[in-house]
């Protein structure tokens, strides 16, 4: 425990010292902890020595996950998704399950697992990373709807995924550890508990009674959090559904707690993911990744070169998407902290392809993070079209599209 300490405070400050240079190169921060903990860890030097079932590994991966979705449901609450859901609903409602098929067809026909099985490992690489996706987000060369739709997206569907990762690995665990009815009770009673708790603080704090001062307004979320937390505990409530719950709760009603919190809750969050990366990355040894085979590699560049870009391409069929920008969707769909996450869940479940789930989940997720976190500013420079094109040139097309700049209102609504 120590030696784990020791190395994610000595790997956080390097990271603190190259933030800067990372924002403007290919360097990132994610790939950073995941390499120095593939390098510390029991495969090269030994320096943190982990396993799958150390109390650590389970506590870290769902502390980390619970933050993770509490302040991602702050990002989308019912105003964010109503004013612009039409783009965002093609990629969840169609790219979302589409990708979560595409890749179980692979894992089935490619690697021989079972349907259950294909359809978790599905499950579990369905998500994307906010994180990977802030290089196109936060660069005001991308389109305005594209940013809005990527940062949607990528802040919801790890919600979404979870039901089908805690439904199919409860499949996947036997027929007789299968109980519909406990596992749907679990996830109600983590939704309730999700909303009711935060609307509760939230009409509390508007009483006469109750005010909470300006040191103490960030601290509310966390006590929300904290309450959301303990009560999922005691009650065996799905924690992550209640996180999830409790964030777009909080941004719905809360909207001074949530700005009041934001800043202070994503360090935290992010404090968190990266020691969970750390510890992801000592799990990997070089002889898992000599294990799984060809066919297990050719899983992975399927997952990331075919699996998103095909399910994006149906899902924005005939949408009013540009083909730059549905080819930025296409293959921006990073693999993250959610499945990072999920596959430690898998491997702790001890169900039997836990093992060959998580070396399949770890090999994807290690070659879409260097992927993804090395092209983000080379997609995003994609869009700067004086990069690409003489300013005479430039200068010319816009003269020629200036016709579309009369839209109504309506209509540029529409295009979101």
């Amino acid at each position: 425990m120590t030696s784990l300490l020791v190395a994610f405070a000595a790997v956080l400050l390097l990271a603190v010292l190259v933030s800067s240079l990372a924002h403007r190169t290919i360097l990132s921060t994610a790939a950073l902890f995941l390499v120095a903990g593939f390098v510390l860890g029991d495969g090269v030097s030994g320096v943190v020595s982990l396993r799958p079932g150390d109390p650590v590994v389970g506590t870290l991966a769902e502390l980390a996950l619970f933050a993770v979705l509490f302040t991602d449901g702050m990002r989308v609450g019912w105003a964010d998704l109503r004013s612009a859901w039409r783009l965002p609903g093609r990629a969840l409602g169609w790219g979302l399950p589409l990708t979560l098929l595409v890749t179980a067809l692979c894992a089935h026909y490619l690697v021989g697992l079972g349907w259950a099985e294909s359809l978790l490992i599905g499950a579990i690489l369905a998500p994307t990373d906010p994180v990977f996706a802030a290089a196109l987000v936060g660069d005001d060369r991308v389109p305005p709807r594209l940013r809005h739709l990527l940062n949607v997206e990528s802040g919801v569907n790890d919600g979404l995924a979870l039901p089908f990762v805690v439904v199919f690995l409860a499949i996947a665990a036997g027929s007789e550890d299968l109980h519909l009815g406990e596992l749907g009770l679990e996830l109600i009673v983590g939704v309730a508990i999700g909303v009711l708790v935060p609307l509760v603080a939230i009409l509390l704090e508007r009483t006469r009674l109750f005010s909470a001062s300006i040191q103490y307004e960030p601290l509310n979320a966390i006590a929300i959090g904290l309450l959301v937390l303990a009560l999922g505990k005691a009650t065996h409530g799905n924690l992550f559904l209640a996180a999830f719950a409790a964030g777009i709760t909080v941004a719905t009603f809360g909207e001074r707690q949530r700005e009041s919190f934001e800043h202070f809750g994503e360090l935290i969050a992010e404090l968190l993911k990266l020691a969970a990366l750390l510890v992801f990355g000592a799990l990997i040894t070089p002889g898992l990744l000599g294990e799984i085979g060809w066919n297990g590699w050719a899983f992975a560049v399927l997952a990331l070169v075919a699996a998103r870009p095909l399910a994006i391409w149906i899902a924005f069929w005939r949408s009013r998407l540009s083909g730059r920008e549905q080819a930025a969707m296409m293959w921006f769909g990073p693999k993250g902290f959610a499945s990072v996450v999920y596959a430690l869940l898998v491997l702790e479940s001890g169900i039997p392809a836990a093992d060959k789930i998580f070396h399949l989940a770890a090999v994807t997720i290690v070659a879409s993070i260097l992927a993804h976190s090395s092209t983000d500013i080379v997609v995003a420079r994609w869009f700067d079209d004086e990069h690409e094109v003489p300013t005479w040139f430039g200068r010319a097309r816009t003269l020629i599209r200036r016709p579309s700049a009369t839209k109504s209102p309506r209509t540029q609504q529409d295009d979101l």
